[in-house]
């Protein structure tokens, strides 16, 4: 699957993924999601700091604490796609410090821990949501396949044992 990112890096943050694993893992997410074009994707991936995650945590979730992911998807639904360019899914936003502080909270690698919130992003930039127990059980199980597909463990274990 074809997709390549605008990576913008805040120039504190440490022990953030290459690019190459960014769009390996994120071309993973579009092909569960079902996303195939002949054109290819193209997603904004920007790494900020815990005070730029929390303005905008505040500002668009209304949450005033820093978050590991956000996602704004592009504007344009998947019939007003062009064929044969590149599509903009949207932007990601991710904060190096607190992702990097859950994979220590939770035992986690920090490199399997960075792939699971871009499959997550990823997966909301394609229209999926985790607002009810429905929605949630479809979403985390497409992120539990791509994740192990890619032999990374399942980060949903204590509630999806696999």
């Amino acid at each position: 699957m074809d997709v390549t990112i605008d990576l913008e890096i805040d120039g504190d943050a440490a022990g953030v993924p290459g690019q190459t694993d960014m769009e390996r893992w994120l071309a993973a997410a579009l092909k569960a999601g079902g996303s195939r074009r002949p054109g290819g994707f193209e997603v904004g991936i920007r790494v900020v700091s815990e005070q730029e995650s929390q303005g905008l945590n505040r500002q668009y979730r209304g949450k005033d604490r820093p978050t590991n992911v956000l996602a704004f998807p592009a504007a344009a639904a998947p019939g007003d796609w062009p064929r044969d360019v590149p599509v903009t899914l949207g932007d990601l936003v991710i904060c190096a410090a607190v992702v990097d502080r859950e994979a220590a909270e939770q035992g986690k690698a920090p490199a399997a821990h960075w792939a699971h919130m871009l499959v997550h992003g990823m997966l909301h930039l394609l229209g999926h949501d985790h607002q009810t127990e429905s929605e949630a059980g479809r979403m985390e199980s497409l992120e539990i396949r791509v994740l192990q597909a890619g032999g990374l463990e399942n980060p949903y274990e204590d509630r999806y044992p696999t």
